[in-house]
This record gives C-alpha cells, sequence and structure tokens, in this order.
C-alpha cells in the first residue's frame, strides 16, 4: 500500500512541478510584457499580428520622411512670403515715386535716385534670404547665394552698365536707352548678370524647389531669384522675369540726375520703366499667390498624412502592444497562481500513510 502511495505522490509531484513551470513561463512573459508594453520582442511573438506589423511599418516611415520634407518646405515658404512681402513694398514704393518723378524738382530726383540705389543693395539681399542654411530664391542650387556679391550690387557690371546707358539718354533718346538697360537686365553674361552661375541661364533652365508629396507627385515649392515661378511677366517693356525688372528699375531710377530732367527724353524713359516695373508688380503679386496657395494646400496634405499616420499607428499597435490593464491584472493572477503552486509542492512533504489510513 505504502508504494502506491509513493506512486501516487510522486505523479501528483510531477503534475505540480510541470503546471509550475507552465505557470512560471507565463509569468515572465507577462513580466516582460508589463515592462516594454510590447506583446513580443520578435515578429514570431506576434502570431497574426506580424502581418500587419511587417506591412504598416513601411508605410508609417514613408509617411514620416514626407511630413518632415513637408515640415521643411513650409518653412522655407513662410520665409519666402516674408522676404517677397518687402520686394513688393520697394517695388509699389518706386512705382509711386515714378508717378510723381516729372513733377520734382531736380534735388528731389537725386534724392529718389539715391534711395533707389539703396533700394537695389536691400533688394539683392533680400535675394539671398535663407531659411538656415538654404537660399530660398537659389532653386536647387540652394547652397549658394543667388546674387553672390549683394552689398557690391551698387558697382557690379550690371548697374554700372546700366548707369552708362542711361547717362547717355540725351544723346541715344528713351527708346535706345530703354532697349540697352531692358537688354542688360535680360543678360546671363559673366560680368553683366547680378546672379550666380546656376541662376545665370535661360528661362527654363534653372529649376525651381520641389518636393515629393503623397501618391508621389512632385510639388514646386519656391521662387527663383532670376525667374518666374508659375506666373508669366508680360507688357512691351519686360525681360521676362520680375526680379530683373524691378533690379532694372532701380537700376534706371538710382542712374538719374538732376541734370535730366529737363531732357525731353526724360519723361519717356520714365514711362517705359514706370510700365515694367507696373508689370512686375503685378507679376509679383500673382507669383506670391501661388506660393500663398501652394503653402495652404501643404499645410492640408501634412493635416491628411498626419490622420492617415495616427490611424496606421493605432493598427500596429493593437498587432504589437498589450492592454496594459488586462496584462498587469494577469500578472497579479499568474503570481498568485505561482505562489499556490509552490504550497501545494510544498505541502508534498507532510504527506504520510497515516494521513490515508482510517481513525479508530
Amino acid at each position: 500500500m505504502s508504494g502506491a502511495i509513493g506512486q501516487t505522490e510522486y505523479g501528483l509531484l510531477s503534475q505540480l512541478l510541470a503546471s509550475s513551470a507552465t505557470i512560471r513561463q507565463n509569468l515572465n512573459t507577462l513580466s516582460q510584457q508589463a515592462s516594454n508594453g510590447l506583446i513580443a520582442d520578435t515578429y514570431a511573438g506576434l502570431g497574426n499580428g506580424a502581418s500587419v506589423s511587417l506591412s504598416l511599418h513601411p508605410q508609417i516611415a514613408a509617411l514620416q520622411i514626407q511630413q518632415s520634407n513637408i515640415d521643411a518646405a513650409t518653412s522655407r515658404l513662410g520665409v519666402t512670403q516674408t522676404a517677397m512681402t518687402q520686394l513688393q513694398s520697394i517695388a509699389s514704393t518706386f512705382l509711386a515715386d515714378l508717378n510723381n518723378l516729372n513733377g520734382l524738382n531736380p534735388s528731389e530726383v537725386d534724392s529718389v535716385a539715391a534711395n533707389a540705389k539703396a533700394a537695389l543693395t536691400q533688394t539683392a539681399s533680400l535675394l539671398d534670404t535663407q531659411d538656415g542654411n538654404v537660399y530660398v530664391f537659389a532653386g536647387q542650387d540652394s547652397q549658394n547665394p543667388p546674387v553672390p556679391n549683394p552689398d557690391a550690387i551698387g558697382s557690379s557690371g550690371f548697374a554700372t552698365q546700366i548707369a552708362t546707358a542711361v547717362s547717355a539718354l540725351s544723346t541715344n533718346g528713351a527708346a535706345a536707352t530703354a532697349a540697352a538697360t531692358l537688354s542688360i537686365a535680360s543678360s546671363n553674361a559673366a560680368g553683366t548678370t547680378p546672379f550666380s552661375a546656376y541662376l545665370s541661364q535661360p528661362a527654363g533652365a534653372a529649376q525651381a524647389p520641389a518636393l515629393q508629396t503623397a501618391g508621389g507627385q512632385i510639388q514646386q515649392v519656391g521662387l527663383l531669384a532670376s525667374a518666374n515661378s508659375s506666373i508669366a511677366s508680360t507688357g512691351t517693356s519686360t525681360t521676362g522675369s520680375y526680379m530683373r525688372d524691378l533690379m532694372r528699375a532701380l537700376a534706371t531710377i538710382g542712374s538719374l540726375s538732376s541734370s535730366q530732367v529737363s531732357d525731353p527724353n526724360f519723361a519717356s524713359l520714365i514711362q517705359d520703366t514706370r510700365t515694367s516695373l507696373t508689370g512686375a508688380v503685378s507679376a509679383m503679386a500673382a507669383d506670391t499667390g501661388v506660393l500663398g496657395d501652394t503653402q495652404a494646400s501643404l499645410t492640408t496634405m501634412q493635416t491628411n498624412l498626419s490622420h492617415t499616420q495616427a490611424t496606421l499607428t493605432t493598427q500596429v499597435g493593437s498587432a504589437e502592444n498589450v492592454d496594459m490593464a488586462a496584462t498587469l491584472s494577469a500578472l497579479t493572477q499568474t503570481q498568485t497562481q505561482l505562489q499556490s503552486s509552490y504550497q501545494l509542492i510544498a505541502s508534498l512533504g507532510t504527506l504520510s500513510l497515516a494521513k490515508y489510513l482510517p481513525v479508530g
């Protein structure tokens, strides 16, 4: 009979030990889950959730890259908009001055000319505006300044050649003088153009900055210092670039002198400059409007990408993350089960034959 009891105790002990090992393994798993919040550290441990995790993580990473690109683009667009506001203010100020220039006395002409020279330097500096280390008007050559030496623009080939043409107004006449300044402002020749080598290319060769957005679409996200981006400059006196037209107008006005007021060609040159600057102001406003629309579109796109990312992240979380409240509750229960298992195993040592015999 004692042998039978011994076999019973041994069998029960084996069962208890196996059960204890299982409970201990479950406890280790639950402890790990409670520590890091993950169902498992490997895809294999995720079971059916592995395919969800493997599929969605690359999509989430792509969405993060797109949002990062949009962040950078909207920052640059904001900086560009601020610079454009100042450039538009300069253009509008001198357009107003031109409307009154014929009625000014000679000394006032000299004053406006001096202001125009200062404004030309300011314009060149604004075209070298940076967002971080990126020149926002440089197109895809964003690490180099669009105007290499803005503080010396007044002594550049661009300004001095226009000054030379304006100084010959009485000799050559208004039409020839306007044609000369238009040719100078349109030129991409070294020693004449005020722009960098990249921006001193035929229209269309220099490219505005762009980024890849949702769906693989390419979105233009900036302006060029030497060429229009979205809106064409029109009129009878334009280089095709409102920035060139603005700089041409400032250089022309800055080259005027009080001695020319009585010249019969003076009014005609002023009229040509007014026509050119009016077109520049209009094209600048239109291109800036397109820039604003782009900025609004990118903001909307980023919001949509953020919502999509949040949805995918939730799906990944369902596949990878534990329900922490349920896990902690299960952990407490499993700890209790393990303690009970140890107590049962310990109690086997107190079993004896006397406990199986009837009393009396």
